[in-house]
């Protein structure tokens, strides 16, 4: 019972940290306008120190994780703002590579079917 009330808090802060974070990157974040950055998916440690926040970007620019990560204290500060909990977790960016994997088995995929 205990478990799965913690992991469903776990999930909660997950995705209200998604959301709050996709709007700011919206408002904060000066990149080029061909380039789309988005928040896929975020892993908060159970103890609430950390959240790993995994980046999409379309077309692909690792570049963008480096902005991220110098603008990061701003970036944390702007989330303690908005989020009404005693405990925010620390961000941390991370280059999403499952959507690229995605992309590839995509690929395969349409190359089989060619044949």
């Amino acid at each position: 019972m205990l478990n799965t009330k913690l992991s469903r808090r776990i999930e909660q802060v997950n995705q209200l940290i998604k959301r709050e974070l996709s709007k700011i990157l919206l408002k904060e974040l000066d990149v080029s306008e061909e380039v789309l950055v988005t928040v896929t998916r975020v892993e908060t440690f159970a103890n609430l120190s950390e959240a790993r926040v995994y980046i999409s970007t379309i077309p692909d620019s690792p570049k963008i994780i480096q902005i991220l990560n110098n603008k990061i204290y701003l970036l944390q500060r702007q989330l303690n703002k908005r989020l009404k909990m005693r405990v925010v977790p620390k961000i941390k960016f991370i280059e999403e590579k499952k959507a690229a994997e995605a992309e590839r088995i995509e690929e395969i995929l349409e190359e089989i079917n060619k044949e």
